[in-house]
């Protein structure tokens, strides 16, 4: 897999930054994803503007930046703060739920539930009950952004046999300076839809990582999905070890593994654009297959898919490489 050059930080990175937390918060305190999409949106699009902007009306000429947003940018760049985010930050209900669904294995309906019922920080007698003790072991570690250059490093790791394919997804794939953890997609050839499941490819790739004492904890093993926890080990190059980090490993499908790294790619705004162009030129797609749609609306059986380019080809679409895809 060839390495991409780290992009620099954008020089509207505060702008960014306040337009992503108020987006977290639509989604895990107020689960308004519509919301939650529109700020997403418009961080990406300021995150690629080369120019420092000066003010909203400026902002509002980029996509997806509308008046409201606009009128943020504007206080923001006056005063240096939002009193929207202040009020959030200083709210006990706000602040306790989205402390909590930083913790791995805590999404936004388990955060409420758990604020509900009084725990409003990292109460390990409580909480331990639903969540592996690796969460609180790591929770700190966890917390800590993945350098480029680590991933890098994890990256090498990945070519685990001359027989499989695997590929590290999410943001790292487009090019992100830093991730929150290693999502990895792996296939093999003697694994389609149309065979048995086949958990021992996957649980030798994990006993492998384990043999070479990358992946040091398991959260949970199944027959397709791993969850668990990796250590690059110290060599002599490196000044100071390594940290702990969350791992997902997915073994998918041959036949479905582009559609996989395509959907597991991100960003999110993207693949919805891109469900929609696909609706439009008469195709259904999702994370596994790509399929027409007859007259009548029913999807026909799965295309044959080699790569990704294949599914931009079917619906017309021009193709945008990995770092090209954050809108």
């Amino acid at each position: 897999m060839s390495k991409r050059k780290a992009p620099q930080e954008s020089p509207n990175q505060g702008i960014t930054d306040f337009l992503v937390e108020l987006a977290n918060y639509e989604k895990n305190v107020n689960r308004a994803i519509h919301k939650y999409n529109a700020y997403r949106k418009a961080a990406s699009a300021i995150s690629k503007y080369p120019n420092k902007i000066r003010n909203g009306e400026e902002a509002k000429k980029l996509d997806g930046v509308g008046a409201k947003i606009a009128e943020k940018i504007d206080e923001f760049l006056q005063t240096g703060k939002l009193r929207k985010l202040e009020k959030i930050r200083n709210d006990d209900t706000s602040s306790s739920i989205n402390f909590l669904t930083r913790v791995t294995g805590i999404g936004p309906a388990a955060a409420r539930k758990f604020f509900d019922e009084g725990v409003k920080t990292l109460e390990v007698d409580r909480c331990s009950v639903y969540l592996s003790h690796f969460t609180f072991r790591y929770f700190e570690e966890f917390e800590k952004r993945i350098p480029r250059v680590e991933m890098e490093k994890m990256e090498e790791l990945v070519t685990v046999g001359t027989d499989y394919i695997g590929t590290i997804c999410g943001s790292y794939r487009r090019g992100a300076a830093s991730s929150g953890d290693i999502d990895i997609l792996l296939t093999h050839p003697k694994y389609t839809s149309q065979t048995a499941k086949q958990p021992k490819l996957l649980h030798a790739v994990v006993e492998h990582f384990e043999s070479i004492g990358f992946v040091t904890d398991t959260l949970s093993k199944g027959d397709t999905k791993f969850m668990g926890v990796c250590q690059l080990q110290q060599s002599d190059e490196d000044e100071e070890e390594y940290i702990h980090r969350r791992i997902d490993i997915r073994l998918i499908p041959k036949d479905q593994y582009y559609c996989g790294v395509l959907y597991f790619t991100g960003s999110d705004i993207f693949n919805k654009n891109m469900r929609t162009h696909a609706l439009e030129k008469g195709f259904t797609l999702n994370e596994y297959t790509i399929r027409p749609l007859g007259v009548t609306g029913v999807a026909g059986e799965p295309l044959l898919v080699d790569s990704e380019k294949d599914i931009f080809d079917y619906i017309q679409y021009k193709y945008k490489e990995p770092k090209d895809r954050s809108e």
